[in-house]
């Protein structure tokens, strides 16, 4: 929702080569409209899943974000996903400061990228930063696949708690999300849940009136 508000994400979001349901909600919303979706596409699992394969196939990993308030965060992530798979190659990270970066600094950040040899770079910024920042490098960047992923970076670092199986199957790992991090996140679920529902029925109220005709 934050993307009708952000002209700048949703060009991003448009202009990506893959666009899938992170959150549960947003699948089941995809299959009232009607579209082909199986399940959503979690982040975190995604992660460990490549993760687990680029250990096997000898890809390399290049790590780009980390929570702003802790400068270990980053670090800690790499030692948790090299622990749990053992030859994962993560040839490079890099916890960008908290504002638009500068030209100057764009530039050192796409130098060292290229230089690192990653096949697949994890950016794990939140949005609508992550999509911003990669659709305004990517054309500068060598990997071939630029992955956002948000919050994976603070549940695989072990920062950050997921929520338990049975609260995410039933669409509910917002609520547990906000009952860990309220300050940070009542705003937005205030703002957004409301508007994402309401915007859900009338689209297809919408459809299938014109269903009717």
């Amino acid at each position: 929702m934050t993307a009708q508000e952000v002209p700048a994400l949703k060009a991003a979001i448009r202009a990506s080569s893959f666009a899938v349901p992170d959150g549960q909600p947003v699948a089941w919303g995809l299959k009232a409209l009607g579209e082909p979706i199986e399940r959503r596409v979690y982040g975190p699992d995604l992660m460990a899943y490549q993760a687990a394969r680029a250990a096997e196939r000898g890809h390399r990993w290049f790590l780009y974000g980390g929570r702003d308030d802790d400068p270990t965060a980053l670090q800690r992530l790499i030692d948790r996903l090299q622990a749990r798979h053992p030859g994962l190659q993560i040839v490079g990270s890099h916890r960008p400061v908290f504002r638009p970066l500068t030209e100057a600094e764009q530039d050192d950040v796409v130098a060292m990228i290229n230089a690192s040899g990653a096949d697949v770079v994890w950016c794990g910024l939140g949005a609508p930063r992550q999509e911003q920042w990669m659709q305004q490098l990517r054309d500068r960047l060598e990997p071939a696949v630029l992955v956002g992923v948000g919050a994976a970076f603070d549940f695989h670092a072990g920062i950050v708690s997921q929520a338990p199986p049975w609260m995410q199957e039933r669409g509910l790992e917002w609520l547990y999300r906000l009952s860990r991090e309220p300050r940070r996140l009542f705003v937005r679920y205030a703002k957004y849940n409301p508007w994402y529902v309401a915007a859900i029925l009338r689209q297809v109220l919408r459809e299938r009136r014109a269903a009717t005709r």
